[in-house]
């Protein structure tokens, strides 16, 4: 039985089948993000109940709190689109590296929330930030490769990166919290 099942090539997938594994796969990059977001979204507002975040001195051009949410929401869609572009672009041999780029921005991502709100620890959560920043970056010249749309798609995630980065090393200076 065993053997049969080595030595046995599979039949070869319909174009229903594969595109039917296509979307299910797109979908589940999605979900993926939506996680990712829905977690950060919860350790942040946690945090925001209470005195910490708001005791912080932050730079002049830090944003209100409220403008928060919807960007990263927005974002956070576009980079779901970004990675579902990319996946069904997965018949090329390229897909590979950009796909894990950007399961490692989305770790680090999800690591800075839990860094920043969730441990108030901001010195080590503006180092996963540089390296959320370059894996970013890295995400979205991979993904220009392999799909221009899903490439750009990447570029205002990149610059909101940048700018929260900026935001946080600004945090430290102001505070010398290290």
């Amino acid at each position: 039985m065993v053997t049969a099942c080595v030595f046995t090539r599979p039949r070869p997938e319909t174009a229903d089948e594969h595109r039917n594994r296509s979307w299910a796969g797109a979908a589940a990059v999605a979900a993926a993000v939506l996680g990712v977001q829905v977690v950060s979204g919860a350790v942040t507002a946690a945090s925001l109940q209470g005195d910490w975040y708001a005791s912080l001195p932050k730079p002049s051009w830090t944003p209100p709190d409220a403008v928060f949410g919807p960007v990263w929401s927005v974002l956070y869609l576009m980079s779901a689109a970004a990675a579902s572009l990319v996946w069904l672009s997965r018949d090329r041999e390229d897909v590979c590296c950009p796909l894990a780029a950007f399961g490692l921005q989305l770790a680090a991502n999800l690591a800075w929330s839990v860094f920043f709100f969730g441990l108030h620890a901001p010195f080590v959560a503006f180092l996963d930030l540089l390296a959320l920043w370059v894996l970013a970056g890295l995400t979205m010249l991979q993904f220009f490769e392999v799909s221009r749309p899903a490439g750009w798609l990447m570029v205002p995630y990149w610059l909101w990166v940048s700018f929260a980065l900026t935001l946080n090393g600004g945090i430290l200076f102001l505070g010398r919290v290290m």
